[in-house]
């Protein structure tokens, strides 16, 4: 189904709500916080509608709706603007890690230390020869998505399981620079809150490495996506030059 103006205003609001709340996102909460110039009545006919188009979902213990992986994925594509990052943390990243070039070890730990903090979620790499680096555990614990000890325990539990987040990883195919899974899209139960953001850095063209994050399905890409693309860039400058 090929969306309206009206829809497509309403659905970035909805998302946008819930990338802010993490709670169900009501018709009254959208007429009350966001002018889009229509009706209550018509945002509820048109949250219907959205909900039948596989958009959105309704939580069985709530009114209110949330977006579903499908519903992220057009917010992403076309609805979203992705924000400009700060001059300071650009020029402090790269020090950091120019600093920090001379060893690949030491130059992956750091990168993946200022990712995880940047975008307080996981950060996670895994180099050409396959080595797991990661930091940030402790900030998934403050979203409410990850109170659930279960859905924790098995995020963690992927860098234990190397060849399962291996797995993971190898679903996104196709050109796209920077690739989002969502847990929904998965048969694993616990990764359903979650989703996963990362991209190929490739000094060597043959023998590319993955850095991204993993954090809850409506973690704000407006704001992480930039931050994953100018560290990759980053590393991959810092790599050349050492």
């Amino acid at each position: 189904m090929e969306l309206t103006d009206r829809q497509k205003a309403l659905l970035k609001a909805i998302i946008e709500e819930y990338i802010d709340t993490a709670e169900p996102v009501s018709s009254e909460v959208i007429e009350r916080k966001y002018d889009l110039g229509v009706s209550p009545a018509t945002i509820r006919i048109e949250m219907v509608r959205l909900t039948e188009s596989g958009y959105l979902r309704q939580p069985h213990t709530s009114a209110g709706r949330v977006p579903t992986s499908m519903g992220f994925k057009l917010y992403v594509s076309e609805l979203m603007k992705e924000r400009q990052l700060p001059v300071t943390a650009e020029v402090s990243i790269k020090e950091q890690l120019m600093q920090k070039r001379h060893k690949q070890e030491t130059l992956l730990k750091e990168a993946v230390k200022a990712l995880a903090k940047q975008c307080d979620m996981l950060g996670l790499v895994v180099d050409d020869e396959g080595q797991i680096y990661w930091a940030g555990a402790a900030n998934i614990l403050d979203w409410p998505e990850f109170y659930d000890i279960d859905v924790t325990r098995f995020v963690l539990g992927l860098f234990d399981e190397f060849p399962r987040l291996k797995e993971i990883i190898g679903r996104a195919v196709g050109p796209d620079p920077v690739h989002i899974l969502f847990g929904e899209d998965m048969e694993f139960e616990y990764l359903r809150p979650t989703s996963f953001v990362f991209t190929k850095y490739n000094p060597q063209p043959d023998k590319p490495g993955v850095i991204g994050v993993i954090g809850p399905a409506r973690m704000n890409f407006a704001y992480v996506l930039p931050y994953v693309k100018y560290i990759r860039d980053m590393v991959t400058e810092a790599m050349v030059r050492q």
